[in-house]
């Protein structure tokens, strides 16, 4: 009976669209992203949004690289728990996890490509930002940095 249920369920992945891709989605349209660190420098960058539900269950998944100004903003629509992972992501990912309010809320550095583990925003944020692995500690940025982009009306 348990087998039969697994394998139930292991069909019912396959079946799902986005778990069964095994190719990059098409690039999704880009807008341009900011953060403002503590000590003032602010640092420029074009994110692809991921808004559909669909679009944020393949995101960065058989990217081979993102590039150092490039990323993946995954926008929630309202505050909750985010919990990511890197199943079938190629390239290793910095994971920014924003509040509503702007302020980034947590930092999961150059996490492990192809991992099942998941990563966790560790409270409710409104929005997650992929960026390639070692821009956080490249750029120097922290909990509390400001990202500004017009979903948390502060695009300026």
């Amino acid at each position: 009976m348990f087998r039969r249920s697994l394998l139930g369920l292991v069909g019912l992945l396959l079946a799902t669209p986005a778990l069964a891709q095994t190719e990059p989605q098409p690039r999704l349209p880009e807008e341009k992203l900011a953060i403002v660190t503590r000590d003032g420098k602010r640092h420029e960058f074009r994110v692809e949004m991921a808004l559909t539900m669909e679009q944020q269950m393949v995101g960065l998944m058989f990217r081979p690289s993102v590039g150092a100004d490039e990323g993946m903003l995954f926008d929630w629509g309202q505050p909750r728990e985010s919990s990511m992972w890197m199943r079938n992501t190629v390239a290793p990912l910095d994971m920014v996890f924003i509040g509503a309010d702007g302020r980034i809320h947590r930092i999961a550095e150059r996490t492990v490509p192809y991992s099942l583990a998941a990563i966790d925003s560790r409270g409710p944020v409104r929005a997650t930002l992929e960026l390639a692995a070692g821009t956080a500690e490249r750029l120097g940025l922290r909990v509390g940095d400001r990202v500004i982009q017009r979903i948390f009306n502060n695009a300026n």
